[in-house]
């Protein structure tokens, strides 16, 4: 698994304030948006492209147009919905799907609770998208699925991610043929007794959404 960890000012810049408990959800969701369009930049500079041949008012040339099938946009619910607007804003003609998966607490296997993919991704580059990369175990299992289904280059895209969700993801995909990208904005210190990410933001569903306390 390859990780693309950019090292920009503007980026480090906004999560500053992503992580400021004194940032207001709308602002939040706002800036969250904004580094999500950034991180894009940095996760589609290998898009399968193909030449397409136009006329500019002068003369002919040949440019590029995004390949078929088009790439695939896959949040992870709850609060990868808060970063598909910035990733649709670099890639408006992608298409988007959506995946909810949890834990069963007796088994530990995945469980999909909301699936709205095409039942077959053979040939399809898939973005993933869900803010923190903590533990990994839900990235891990959403990534399974996605190949599963036929997937055959997968990028995850987070805004932050911890060394030990890094480090179970790598062990996780190490049989996983397609080639895994991680693209993250910042990977943070550690995860703490409760799982999150130190010095991380809080919950970035509830932040998004209102739920801040």
């Amino acid at each position: 698994m390859r990780v693309i960890n950019p090292d920009h000012r503007l980026i480090a810049h906004k999560l500053t304030y992503l992580r400021d408990k004194r940032t207001d959800s709308p602002t939040f969701r706002r800036l969250a948006e904004e580094l999500m369009t950034l991180l894009a930049y940095e996760a589609t500079r290998e898009v399968r492209v193909e030449p397409f041949e136009i006329e500019t008012p002068v003369g002919p040339t040949t440019g590029i147009k995004l390949s078929n099938p088009k790439p695939l946009i896959v949040p992870i619910l709850r609060a990868g919905l808060g970063m598909l607007e910035g990733m649709v804003r670099l890639l408006p003609s992608a298409e988007v799907g959506f995946l909810g998966m949890q834990r069963d607490e007796e088994t530990l296997e995945a469980i999909t609770y909301a699936n709205r993919l095409p039942d077959d991704l053979s040939g399809r580059q898939v973005y993933v998208l869900d803010p923190m990369l903590a533990t990994g175990g839900s990235m891990a299992d959403a990534i399974k699925f996605l190949v599963d289904r036929g997937a055959n280059d997968i990028t995850a895209v987070t805004l932050l991610s911890a060394p030990e969700g890094i480090a179970h993801l790598q062990a996780a995909l190490a049989d996983v043929a397609p080639p895994i990208t991680l693209v993250t904005g910042a990977i943070d210190e550690r995860l703490n007794e409760n799982g999150y990410i130190v010095p991380g933001l809080g919950d970035a569903g509830d932040r998004l959404y209102g739920l801040a306390q």
